[in-house]
């Protein structure tokens, strides 16, 4: 059994070397530009900041003062700490169509050959996709998100937040917005493996909407705002997903045997209810 599998194991090492090696060498060169990139991770925080420091309050001599919200570290070397963490973050990102590509690569033998040709589609729509979510998460959740966290409760306390937990924190959304924007290429490599059919998506979409709820609950940021503008776009993708595997593997016309027993279980249902 084991020289079955051997040759896999062989390949599936060689993919992961390739992966690993991509990532090692992303790293250096995000890293000479962390800190253009740590600039672009914070800008939206400084915005939600700059809000808070428009607002004033009055102390009990009748005096107003503003509220002055920073960034802050507490850690010796924390500024460096950070530097990694920004430059991993962004080497992820630079490296996304390599490690697809080793992923395609190592799945492609159990393909057809006009499956094997959709190597450049699969890498392109999940890194294209990738970053819809992260652009998507960066522009139009984080605003709302931030603004509201930071914002609420700010004339009691001075916001000072923590760079290392906001860069996890940003990084978290990030990711979990560009994963959950690839279910269309999900879907699609399911249903080339004819493992997915239109028909079975359908009937579990009530399902898949609970599901993406609850998701979008721990991806995102404790408010409700937030986690509608995470799970509102990913029904909308599993709409989409629906139409990509009708188009890739649709489902195959009933039988008379099966309308039979389809109207059958719902006049039982009919009748139990």
């Amino acid at each position: 059994m084991f020289d079955d599998i051997k040759p896999h194991l062989v390949e599936l090492r060689k993919r992961l070397g390739i992966s690993v090696a991509s990532l090692f060498v992303m790293f250096f060169v995000m890293f000479y530009f962390h800190e253009a990139i740590l600039s672009w991770m914070v800008e939206p925080l400084n915005t939600a900041l700059a809000e808070v420091g428009k607002k004033s309050v009055e102390a009990a001599d009748g005096t107003n003062y503003a509220i002055d919200g920073k960034v802050t570290t507490s850690q010796i070397g924390g500024a460096f700490f950070v530097a990694l963490k920004v430059s991993f973050f962004a080497a992820i990102l630079g490296a996304l169509p390599i490690i697809l590509s080793q992923i395609w690569m190592f799945i492609a033998p159990a393909l057809y050959a006009n499956e094997k040709k959709m190597i450049i589609p699969f890498v392109l729509g999940g890194t294209f996709m990738f970053a819809v979510g992260v652009l998507f998460a960066y522009y139009i959740v984080t605003p709302f998100g931030f603004d509201f966290l930071i914002t609420f409760g700010s004339f009691k306390f001075t916001p000072l937040i923590n760079i290392e937990d906001y860069v996890g924190f940003f990084t978290k959304i990030m990711f979990g917005f560009g994963i959950a924007f690839e279910l269309p290429i999900f879907a699609y490599f399911l249903a080339l493996l004819g493992l997915v059919d239109d028909r079975q998506m359908k009937d579990f979409f009530k399902y898949a909407v609970i599901i993406i709820f609850i998701v979008a609950a721990m991806l995102t940021p404790p408010d409700v705002l937030t986690q509608l503008l995470m799970a509102g776009p990913l029904v909308i993708l599993y709409g989409f997903s629906i139409l990509i595997v009708r188009m890739v593997n649709p489902a195959p016309p009933y039988e008379e045997e099966d309308i039979d027993d389809v109207e059958e279980a719902q006049r039982a249902q009919i009748n139990k209810s």
